[in-house]
């Protein structure tokens, strides 16, 4: 199976100030990844570096084979990168509609097909979003970046704030998408059992650096190095 995204010897952060360091790293055509680690440790700015936000002092990024560390975010999100980002940001005068509709691309993700998958946003399609729930502002955000027809999805951290019982629907919705072999998946995420049970693969970041890469069940298994990298994980 192809890569369709590999990062070699990247060093990146903010202006002069560099934050990740010697980060390579691949993920396959269809493939699940998770990024975990404690608060500060470049994770954020893992997925900003990938979608064009930070300065990038050193290294490679190919997407598709395609070299795109000069490109500017936009010119990423053209080629199939899309962003959930930290904080849902959706716009909060527009309408659930209004918001799908706004970043839609031709593709097999529609505006019905994300109300099919969210329900809830389909019974308030005509609201706010700013009168929406925590939960349903992040459903909303996933289906603005699905609609956006992406081959790789960048979520960061979609479960943070969330309600139990919305993070378990949450992770019901990645578990589906996964499902989708034309479509990639990193999740940055602190409940880190759940994402070591969602993707197959995971990476994770101390003090900017990769402190571990390799299968996640052999991290979930293995107590004592799961709390010695992330301490006391849910």
């Amino acid at each position: 199976m192809a890569d369709i995204l590999r990062l070699e010897s990247v060093r990146a952060g903010y202006g002069g100030t560099v934050i990740l360091e010697d980060i390579s790293l691949t993920v396959p055509e269809g493939g699940a990844l998770a990024v975990l680690g404690r608060n500060g440790v470049g994770k954020t700015t893992l997925i900003r570096t990938l979608i064009g936000q930070t300065r990038l002092h050193d290294g490679g990024l190919w997407f598709d084979g395609t070299s795109i560390a000069a490109l500017p975010c936009h010119r990423r999100a053209a080629l199939g990168i899309g962003m959930v980002p930290q904080g849902r940001q959706v716009f909060a005068s527009l309408s659930v509609e209004e918001n799908l509709l706004v970043a839609l691309r031709a593709g097999p993700w529609t505006v019905a097909r994300v109300l099919d998958l969210f329900p809830h946003l389909a019974e308030r399609r005509r609201q706010r979003a700013n009168r929406l729930s925590g939960g349903e502002q992040q459903m909303l955000a996933i289906g603005r970046a699905l609609v956006g027809n992406p081959r790789l999805l960048l979520l960061d951290e979609p479960m943070e704030g969330l309600a139990p019982v919305v993070v378990e629907h949450l992770f019901e919705v990645l578990r589906s998408l996964r499902g989708d072999d034309r479509l990639s998946i990193i999740l940055v995420e602190q409940y880190a059992r759940a994402a070591l049970a969602y993707a197959p693969r995971c990476l994770v970041l101390e003090r900017g650096r990769i402190a571990y890469d390799g299968e996640s069940s052999v991290l979930a298994a293995d107590t004592d190095q799961l709390g010695l990298l992330l301490g006391a994980s849910r």
